[in-house]
């Protein structure tokens, strides 16, 4: 983490519908992004909710919604929004 530019890691929060049997599909995110950034995230917090829910975030930004976009998002699409964010 860069202390002096004031940047901080980001934050990943995941939101699935655990009735529906999203937990493969999850920790295969969680996975690909921990293989991926390593130290350079603060967190990946997962939430089993309800109702079809799928959706991923970073830094409060819905990056995925299932609702909005539909399908379950390429783990590559993810990291390419973190690394985005790394970036600025």
């Amino acid at each position: 983490m860069d202390i002096d530019s004031g940047r901080h890691p980001p934050k990943i929060k995941i939101v699935y519908c655990a009735s529906c049997g999203y937990e493969p599909q999850t920790l295969e995110l969680v996975s690909a992004l921990m293989h991926a950034f390593r130290y350079d995230i603060a967190s990946i917090e997962i939430i089993p909710w309800q109702d079809g829910a799928f959706d991923v975030a970073v830094d409060g930004e819905l990056i995925h919604s299932m609702y909005r976009d539909g399908g379950f998002p390429a783990p590559e699409t993810i990291i390419r929004a973190v690394r985005e964010r790394l970036a600025r």
